[in-house]
C-alpha cells in the first residue's frame, strides 16, 4: 500500500497532535457520549500543553461523521491551530487515544487502511413496478467501486436506479466498460457480483476475456441496501477479503522471502529495518499483524534520521534528536523514503521483532 495520504502530516514540522476516537452511532445518546469521550482527550491533550487554537480544530471536526452509521471511529490530526488530516475509521480504535509528540500517530490510522483492495460491485435485483404499463418487471441495479477497507465507511455510491428487463443488455455493456476501465486505470482485482441470476450471467457473457477472472458472486441474501454510509454488501465483502492481500503484494512479498533466503541478517528485525530506512533503500516496509515493536526509536529531523539509540545519530553528526514510539518513527520513514506498507498476518509469514523490509535495490 502506498503512503502518499499520509503526506500532508510531514509538511510542517511538529508538534502534532494525534486523536482516535470511537465516534460509533449503534448506541443510545451518540452525540452525549463521543462529547464525553472527546472530553477525556481534550483535557489530556491540554495537560501535554498542547496549545488551544490546535485544540480547536480538531473539536470542530469531532462527530461530524454522524452521517456514517453503526460502529466506526475518527482519526484527527492538528498542528499550529490547523487541521492536517480527519477521515472516517472502519473500525472504532481499541482505546480513544490522543497524543501531542512531535511526530503524528500514524501507525494505527494506516493499518486500517491496509490492504488497500481495489474492488467492484454490482448488484441486480428483479423488482415488479406498479406504475408501468401491465405491472411488468424491472431491475434495481446498484454499482459501488472501492478501495477495502476504508470504503466501508467512505461510501459514495450512487442511488440505485431502476430500469426496464429489456434495458438490461445495453446496461451491462456500459457497466462492462466501466468496469475495463477500473481494471485497467485503477488495478481494480475483484468485481463481485449479486442479485438475480439472469441479469447478472447476462454480464459475465457480455465480459471480455481479460475481465473474467476478476468477477466473484456473493450469494444474494435479498437485503442489498446498506445503511447510511456503508458499503454495498459490506458483510459479504468483509468475509471475502478476509486476510486477502492484492496481487501486487503478494509480488513484493515473494521477492521478500527470495531476498531474506540471500541475506536474512539484512532485511528481518528491527536493526535491520533501521538501516535500511537510513538509507532509504526499503521498497516496502512489513509488518506483523497483531504488530507487536516493543522497543522506542530515535530520530531527528529528516525521514532518514531513525536508529536505535540517540547515540547512534549522535555519531551521524546529529545534535538534536528524540525518542518516538517506534510506529510513529517507522511510518515518518517510510512515508519520507517514498516506501510501502505491507501488513501480513503473523501466521502467514513470521518476522523477527514483527518487521521486516524489502529491499528497493535487489542488489544490496
Amino acid at each position: 500500500m502506498k503512503l502518499r495520504f499520509l503526506n500532508p502530516l510531514y509538511e510542517r514540522p511538529g508538534p502534532v497532535a494525534s486523536v482516535y476516537l470511537d465516534t460509533s452511532r449503534d448506541i443510545e445518546e451518540p452525540d452525549r457520549a463521543i462529547q464525553l469521550r472527546w472530553r477525556n482527550l481534550r483535557d489530556s491533550l491540554r495537560a501535554h500543553d498542547t496549545d488551544q487554537t490546535t485544540v480547536d480544530a480538531i473539536a470542530h471536526v469531532i462527530g461530524t461523521d454522524r452521517d456514517v452509521a453503526g460502529p466506526h471511529g475518527q482519526a484527527i490530526f492538528a498542528a499550529h491551530g490547523r487541521l492536517l488530516l480527519a477521515e472516517v475509521l472502519p473500525e472504532p480504535p481499541a482505546h480513544d487515544t490522543a497524543r501531542y509528540g512531535m511526530l503524528p500517530d500514524t501507525l494505527p490510522l494506516a493499518l486500517q487502511h491496509v490492504p488497500e483492495l481495489g474492488y467492484a460491485v454490482v448488484v441486480v435485483h428483479r423488482v415488479h413496478s406498479a406504475d408501468a404499463d401491465g405491472g411488468e418487471d424491472e431491475l434495481e441495479v446498484g454499482y459501488e467501486t472501492g478501495s477495502w477497507p476504508m470504503s466501508r465507511v467512505a461510501s459514495h455510491s450512487p442511488p440505485a436506479r431502476r430500469i426496464p428487463v429489456e434495458g438490461w443488455p445495453k446496461e451491462a455493456e456500459q457497466l462492462i466498460g466501466e468496469l475495463a476501465d477500473g481494471v485497467d486505470s485503477f488495478g481494480r482485482e475483484a468485481i463481485v457480483l449479486s442479485g438475480d441470476p439472469w441479469a447478472t450471467n447476462a454480464l459475465t457473457r457480455l465480459a471480455p476475456r481479460k475481465l473474467q477472472d476478476h468477477f466473484v458472486r456473493l450469494k444474494d441474501s435479498g437485503h442489498w441496501r446498506p445503511e447510511p454510509g456503508r458499503a454495498l454488501l459490506e458483510a459479504g465483502l468483509a468475509t471475502l477479503f478476509a486476510d486477502r492481500l492484492p496481487e501486487r503484494d503478494r509480488q513484493q512479498l515473494d521477492t521478500f522471502r527470495a531476498q531474506r533466503a540471500r541475506h536474512r541478517d539484512g532485511v528481518e528485525g528491527v536493526a535491520a529495518t533501521v538501516a535500511v530506512l537510513q538509507r532509504a533503500q526499503a521498497q516496502a516496509l512489513i509488518l506483523n499483524q497483531p504488530v507487536s515493536i516493543a522497543r522506542p526509536l530515535w530520530v531527528g529531523s529528516e525521514p532518514t534520521h531513525i536508529a536505535l539509540s540517540g547515540a547512534d545519530l549522535n555519531a551521524f553528526g546529529l545534535n538534536y534528536y528524540w525518542e518516538e514510539p517506534p510506529g510513529s518513527a517507522l511510518i515518518r520513514a517510510a512515508v519520507g523514503t517514498r516506501a510501502e506498507l505491507i501488513a501480513v498476518h503473523r501466521d502467514e509469514l513470521p518476522l523477527e521483532d514483527g518487521l521486516a523490509v524489502l529491499l528497493r535495490y535487489s542488489g544490496t
